[in-house]
C-alpha cells in the first residue's frame, strides 16, 4: 500500500539501522521522505543517515543551532527555510515535546528516529509518545532492526521469556546492586553496555551470577567485524580480556536465566535442616539462620519453609 502524498497528522516511530544500511526499509525511506519534521537525537549523526538515502531535511537556509528552541510564525514547515530536522533528546526532551506536539496539532506529521534501531529501546522519546497519546495524536511504529531483539535471535538461549534491562548503572555500588536484585530471575536478560565499563560489569556479572552462567556477547551486529560469542560468564571475561577489540563498539549482553529447576533441587536438598529449624524457630528465624548456613537465598528458603509447613 502506498503512503498518500497528503500524509495525515501523525507520530511516526521509525526504525533505522544498527550497522547495515541495507537493513533499512522501504517503508521507513518513504515516511522520513513524506513527513514534515524529523525529530533525532543527534542532528549531525541522522543527518548522514538521511542524506544517504536522499531524504532533503531542508527547503532553504536555516540556523542548525535553532533547530526548534523558539519556534514561531517563521519556522514552521510552510515556510522556505523550514529546517526539517530537530533535534530531540534527554537535555531538551521537556522543552520540544508540547512543540512538536503543537506542530502535529497543526497539521503536520512528525517521525521520530534515534540514532540508530528502534527508538525508545534505551533511547529518548517515551514523553513524547505518551504526550502524543494524552492529546490523542495518533502514533504509529514503523518497525524495523532493534539490537536488542537481533541480539536474543542469535544468543541460542531461551527466547519465550525475556526482560530488556538496558544499561546498568555506571558506578560499581549500583551495578552490582541491579544485579543482585536480579540473580535469581528465571527469564533470559537482555543488558547493553559501554565499551569502557564492559570488562567490570562482565566481572560483577560473573561474581553475582556465578562464572557458570551461560552467557552470548555480541557486538557490532550487522556490521563488518560483528561478534556473535557464546559462552559463559566466567570464560566471557577471560575472552574480553584478552582482546582490546571486543571491547569496542555496540555491545549487547544476552544472560541465561537461572534454573527454576536446579535451585529447585538444591532447596530440597536442604530439607532435613530446615525441618529440625523449623522446631525451634519462627519460619522467617529458620530462613535466615538457614540462610547464613547453606548460603542459598533467604526468600527461596523462607518459601520451601512455607510448603514445609503444609506438607
Amino acid at each position: 500500500m502506498s503512503i498518500p502524498t497528503a500524509m495525515p497528522a501523525c507520530l511516526y516511530i521509525v526504525a533505522t539501522p544498527i550497522g547495515n544500511l541495507t537493513d533499512m526499509t522501504p517503508h521507513a525511506i518513504d515516511i522520513l521522505k513524506q513527513v514534515a519534521i524529523i525529530a533525532c537525537e543527534d542532528t549531525r549523526t541522522s543527518g548522514k543517515l538521511l542524506s544517504h538515502f536522499g531524504i532533503d531535511t531542508k527547503g532553504g537556509k536555516t540556523d542548525d543551532t535553532k533547530d526548534l528552541l523558539s519556534h514561531d510564525a517563521d519556522t514552521t514547515p510552510k515556510q522556505k527555510g523550514h529546517n526539517k530536522l530537530w533535534a530531540y533528546h534527554e537535555h531538551n526532551s521537556a522543552v520540544q515535546t508540547p512543540k512538536i506536539i503543537e506542530m502535529i496539532g497543526q497539521g503536520y506529521s512528525v517521525a521520530l528516529i534515534s540514532d540508530a534501531g528502534t527508538p525508545l529501546v534505551s533511547d529518548p522519546g517515551y514523553q513524547l509518545v505518551q504526550a502524543a497519546h494524552a492529546a490523542g495524536v495518533t502514533v504509529s511504529p514503523i518497525v524495523g532492526a532493534s539490537a536488542a531483539i537481533a541480539a536474543l535471535s542469535v544468543a541460542g538461549l531461551p527466547s519465550d521469556r525475556f526482560s530488556f534491562i538496558g544499561f546498568l548503572p555506571a558506578k560499581a555500588h549500583g551495578r552490582q546492586k541491579q544485579l543482585a536484585t536480579l540473580d535469581t530471575r528465571t527469564e533470559t536478560l537482555i543488558f547493553y553496555e559501554a565499551p569502557h565499563r564492559i570488562v567490570a560489569s562482565l566481572e560483577d556479572m560473573a561474581t553475582i551470577f556465578g562464572a557458570e552462567r551461560e552467557v552470548t556477547f555480541c557486538r557490532e551486529l550487522t556490521k563488518t567485524f560483528e561478534t556473535v560469542h557464546k559462552s559463559t560468564l566466567g570464560n566471557l571475561v577471560d575472552f574480553v580480556k584478552a582482546d582490546d577489540n571486543q571491547q569496542r563498539g555496540e555491545i549487547v549482553v544476552v544472560v541465561a536465566g537461572v534454573s527454576a529447576a536446579k535451585d529447585a533441587d538444591d532447596i530440597s536438598a536442604h530439607d532435613a535442616l530446615l525441618q529440625r529449624l523449623l522446631e525451634d524457630l519462627s519460619v522467617k528465624k529458620a530462613a535466615a539462620l538457614a540462610a547464613d548456613i547453606t548460603g542459598v537465598k533467604k526468600n527461596a528458603l523462607y518459601q520451601r519453609l512455607l510448603a514445609l509447613q503444609t506438607e
